[in-house]
C-alpha cells in the first residue's frame, strides 16, 4: 500500500506510485522550458516518498537535478535561437504572456547572471529562466555553470527536507490530526475578524 501523501501532494500520489522516477523526470524537465507544471510539488511529493521508503533519496535527487539542468538548456536553446518573436508567438499556449515574459526580463537583466540561481527558486521565473538568458544573449558556458549551482541547491533543499519529513511521516500525520480542529478554529475567526472589519470600515464610509 502507497503511503498517503498530506494535502496539496496527494493528487501527485497515483502519478508517483505508477510512474516512480520518470515522473519526477518528466514532470520537472518539461516545468523548466516554460510548460506549467507542478515541478516542485513532485520533487517534494517524491522527497516525502523516499522517506516514506516508497523511492530512492539518491535516485529522486540525481534524476531531479538532471531533469532541471536539461529543461533549462532546452528552455536557453528556445531562446536563443527562437528569440523573442518565438516567445511571444507560441509563449501564450502556456500561459507566457508578453507582458509577463518583459517583466522577468527586465528583472533577470537588472540582477545578472547571479539570478539564474535565484530564479530557480521563485514561481514563474524558474519556468522562463532559460528562455530569457537565451533571448538575452547571456553566454552559454556562463549560464550553464549558474544553472548547475541553482539546480543542486534547489534540488538539494527541497529534496533534503521533503525526504525528513517522510522519515517521520507518521507523526506528521498525527500532528496535522491533533491540531486541525485548532487550526480550522483559529481561521475560522480570522475569516470573521476580516469579515467584521470590512462590514465596520463600508458602515463609517457611508456615515
Amino acid at each position: 500500500m502507497a503511503t498517503p501523501l498530506p494535502g496539496p501532494l496527494a493528487h501527485l500520489a497515483p502519478l508517483l506510485s505508477h510512474y516512480g522516477y520518470w515522473a519526477v523526470g518528466a514532470v520537472v524537465l518539461v516545468e523548466d522550458f516554460g510548460v506549467p507544471a507542478p515541478g516542485e510539488t513532485i520533487l517534494i511529493a517524491a522527497g516525502v516518498y523516499a522517506g516514506a521508503g516508497r523511492l530512492n533519496i539518491v535516485a529522486v535527487a540525481a534524476i531531479a537535478f538532471a531533469a532541471a539542468v536539461i529543461g533549462d538548456n532546452i528552455g536557453y536553446l528556445i531562446g536563443h535561437y527562437g528569440g523573442r518573436a518565438f516567445v511571444h508567438r507560441w509563449g501564450r499556449y502556456v500561459f507566457i504572456t508578453p507582458e509577463r515574459f518583459a517583466k522577468a526580463e527586465d528583472f533577470f537583466k537588472r540582477h545578472g547572471g547571479i539570478i539564474v540561481i535565484v530564479a530557480r527558486f521563485i514561481e514563474g521565473l524558474r519556468q522562463v529562466n532559460g528562455i530569457i538568458a537565451g533571448t538575452s544573449g547571456m553566454p552559454w558556458r556562463r549560464f550553464l555553470v549558474f544553472n548547475a549551482i541553482g539546480a543542486a541547491l534547489w534540488v538539494g533543499l527541497w529534496a533534503t527536507l521533503a525526504y525528513v519529513t517522510g522519515t517521520h511521516i507518521t507523526a506528521v500525520y498525527d500532528a496535522i490530526s491533533h491540531y486541525q480542529l485548532y487550526a480550522l478554529i483559529a481561521l475560522g475567526v480570522l475569516i470573521a475578524a476580516l469579515v467584521g472589519r470590512h462590514v465596520l470600515r463600508a458602515r463609517h464610509q457611508s456615515t
